[in-house]
């Protein structure tokens, strides 16, 4: 009785003492092994091993006076020996070169002086710009080399001794650089994304030969050459292999034909035969008849080729090249096709079944606003007018790049009509009744159309309907352009030109130049521009009107004594842009970055970067659209302005973007230079031309560079009335009238100024 109560009290701790008493066992035991005196053989050789170091292993084997010293971690502190030279860390300019990725594909086109302005110019305007680089290599070089076109001349017509310059100097110019090289001559047709295509799919690290395997003339070897007028393929390292031996093989070697040359030193050297087939990758070829005729071609071998051969004139190049656009064009829409048909007969799968399919079939579903500020508008128009202005009419005339939108969007909506309807209908447009569009920035340009379309029958009879289409102009493939190396390390040339009447902002410029560039060390000179006009520059002995902007300029100076502000001093009657750049440039370098600047502009870093890096020497000139605050007295009347900073997201609030004035500019002297000596023989013929025209329209008239033109919200200026000079020419003065007209305020802010002036007058 009494046992059974006892068990009954303790049974639900049993489990507890029970794993107690097993714990406290196991580790006893335990203990009399890892301390025990008995030799364990497996941990002998882990100790010898150096697998670990224990502090108690080293403590024994310090007794044991065999064991090895204990490992303790030790901290070298740095210390720069002042006696030895410091030495440069040089890093490599493109990280692809630091990591040794190198380009796929460099294509090589044997030609001859007699066919470098026919062929070899088909060859360079059909496939030469899918390849990423391209040469053509001659003999002699003709008096007249075709425009775009890397044309490379050995000085020797012979054929085999072109051969064996063009293989030196692929290697020895670009064997680092390119994975794979492709040769061939000028009369071959080469389909350029099937061979980079191939290309992929080898390894770049064994030694290939590959093309159309040739016999040698006799054919009793079993070794074959690459035929070069179907062109071939040279991996890297067979090259680097075989430039040790080209000048025994231009020795040893003779042969008339200079692919058979190239083959039998390949073979005889590093015993490699020409293959067709490598890695289940095969090089497809096709022979031209004489008189075949490329539209007409439809087998397979020829639709699957990679090269062609022979082709006799350009026209057939080009011809050639058309066809085979007409192939992959078919064969794209017709992936397409399959493609949205397995979309849509796997639709019902996904959970939100055969509805979850978006229109059309494979594009990204429309955009899905959050808030009513996500919203996109719908833009209304007519074939005439279009209800949505950039400059906030709310109607305007339909011309340009919008005209011709609408009327391609019209063009294919009755096109494919006609496609879907044929033959038992049959439309013409009549008008458009109403337009919309808008841009989606996940799918493309939506339309929205409807149509007045005429409609005949197959027995001729006719009526008038009204349908509403919808299209869709995707986002095609978005492509990488490669862009020229800049960095934010170079230095930038301010120019400022400064006017009698401008020189009361001058100290405010000052101020920021000194806080966003001096303080903080910016690689960043300046250099005034004082324009006097006559009257001034004759009492400028008596009275500087420029006295107090230089005595600012040399407390500048006297503050920062590194620091030299030089001025130029002009004289002229009507200061253009043109005519300032041509002192300036003249005494800079042709590697000077400019700023061109104005009194009201706020120098600051964030632009001053961007500047660096948006103005490309030999490509590309920036002119920045500064973001002008508005009219205090308009914006504000009887309030008093917020206190912000200047470039807080709230200043951005009170302006806008003034796409009327161009003062501000991004460009290298040398660009300029190059523009202006285009300008000259225009000059001769009309000398106002410089009165007439600022540095924005050199560049867009007298230079192939790209304009960059953009809004800069880094690039803030305050409210001023700007002096519109007469002299200048018609466009620019009414830019400058436009410019003060539309800063004064918002539309909003003028109507309500509007309205509390007629209030006023009427009481």
């Amino acid at each position: 009785m009494r046992l059974s109560t006892f068990l009954a009290l303790f049974r639900p701790a049993l489990p507890l003492i029970l794993g107690l008493s097993l714990g406290c066992s196991l580790s006893l035991l335990m203990v009399s092994w890892t301390q025990g005196d008995t030799d364990d053989p497996c941990r002998d050789e882990l100790a010898k091993g150096g697998l670990f170091l224990g502090r108690r292993d080293a403590q024994r084997g310090g007794r044991d006076g065999a064991g090895e010293e204990d490992f303790q971690p030790r901290i070298v502190p740095y210390h720069k020996d002042p006696n030895k030279p410091h030495k440069k860390v040089l890093r490599t300019r493109y990280i692809h070169t630091e990591l040794g990725i190198r380009e796929r594909l460099l294509a090589g086109v044997l030609t001859s002086r007699a066919t470098l302005s026919t062929l070899a110019v088909a060859v360079n305007r059909t496939v030469a710009h899918h390849f990423h680089r391209t040469f053509f290599f001659t003999g002699l070089r003709s008096p007249k080399v075709p425009h775009g076109m890397t044309v490379i001349a050995h000085g020797d017509d012979r054929p085999v001794w072109l051969m064996y310059e063009t293989v030196r100097h692929l290697h020895q110019h670009y064997g680092s650089e390119y994975d794979w090289f492709l040769l061939a001559q000028d009369d071959t047709y080469m389909h350029a994304a099937r061979l980079s295509e191939l290309v992929g799919h080898l390894s770049a690290g064994q030694d290939l030969y590959m093309g159309r395997a040739e016999e040698f003339i006799g054919g009793e070897e079993k070794a074959r050459y690459c035929h070069g007028g179907y062109g071939y393929l040279l991996s890297r390292s067979l090259l680097a292999r075989l430039q040790p031996h080209l000048d025994a093989c231009r020795n040893d070697i003779l042969s008339v034909r200079p692919d058979e040359w190239l083959g039998r030193c390949i073979i005889d050297y590093l015993g490699l035969s020409c293959v067709e087939v490598h890695q289940g990758m095969t090089y497809r070829y096709f022979e031209l008849g004489k008189n075949a005729d490329p539209e007409r071609e439809d087998s397979l071998p020829f639709k699957n080729a990679f090269t062609v051969h022979p082709v006799s004139d350009p026209n057939l190049m080009y011809r050639l090249h058309k066809r085979f656009s007409q192939i992959e064009l078919q064969w794209t829409y017709q992936q397409i096709q399959d493609l949205q048909m397995q979309i849509s007969n796997l639709s019902h799968l996904t959970p939100e079944g055969k509805a979850g399919v978006t229109w059309p079939i494979g594009i990204n579903s429309p955009f899905k606003p959050k808030t009513r500020f996500e919203v996109i508008n719908w833009d209304y128009f007519t074939e005439e007018h279009i209800y949505s202005c950039t400059n906030g009419s709310p109607k305007c005339e339909m011309r340009g790049a919008d005209r011709a939108d609408v009327s391609a969007i019209l063009e294919v909506a009755v096109e494919r009509l006609n496609e879907h309807y044929q033959p038992q209908l049959r439309f013409r447009k009549r008008r458009l009744l109403n337009g919309y569009r808008r841009f989606d920035p996940t799918r493309g340009m939506e339309y929205i159309l409807d149509l007045a379309l005429e409609a005949f029958t197959q027995k001729g009879h006719s009526q008038v309907i009204a349908k509403r289409v919808n299209l869709l102009r995707p986002l095609s493939a978005v492509e990488i352009i490669p862009m020229p190396y800049v960095t934010e390390a170079t230095r930038v040339q301010v120019i400022l030109p400064v006017t009698a009447q401008d020189q009361d902002y001058v100290g405010n410029f000052l101020d920021m130049y000194v806080t966003n560039t001096l303080d903080t060390h910016d690689n960043v000179l300046l250099t005034f521009l004082f324009i006097y006009d006559p009257f001034d520059a004759q009492r400028v002995s008596q009275t500087d009107v420029f006295a107090g902007v230089k005595s600012m300029i040399g407390e500048v100076e006297k503050r920062y004594g590194d620091v030299k502000i030089p001025w130029i001093s002009v004289k002229t009657e009507v200061p253009s842009q043109v005519k300032l750049m041509d002192i300036i440039s003249k005494k800079h370098p042709v590697d000077t970055l400019f700023f061109l600047s104005s009194v009201w502009t706020e120098v600051n870093a964030d632009f001053l970067n961007r500047c660096r890096m948006n103005a490309i020497s030999n490509w590309q000139v920036f002119f920045p659209i500064h973001f002008q605050e508005y009219n205090p007295a308009v914006m504000y009347r009887d309030q008093q302005p917020s206190a912000s900073s200047t470039f807080a997201s709230e200043s951005l609030r009170d302006g806008h973007f003034d796409r009327h004035v161009f003062d501000e500019a991004c460009f290298y002297n040398a660009d300029y230079m190059s523009a202006r000596t285009k300008m000259a023989a225009d000059i001769l013929e009309n000398e106002e031309l410089m009165e007439s025209m600022d540095v924005y329209d050199i560049f867009v008239r007298y230079s192939g560079l790209h304009v960059f033109r953009a809004v800069e919200p880094a690039l803030i200026q305050k409210y001023v009335r700007r002096a519109c000079n007469p002299r200048f020419s018609e466009d620019i003065y009414h830019r400058c009238v436009l410019s003060n007209l539309e800063s004064l305020g918002s539309r909003s802010h003028l109507a309500m100024a509007l309205f509390e002036q007629d209030q006023a007058n009427s009481t």
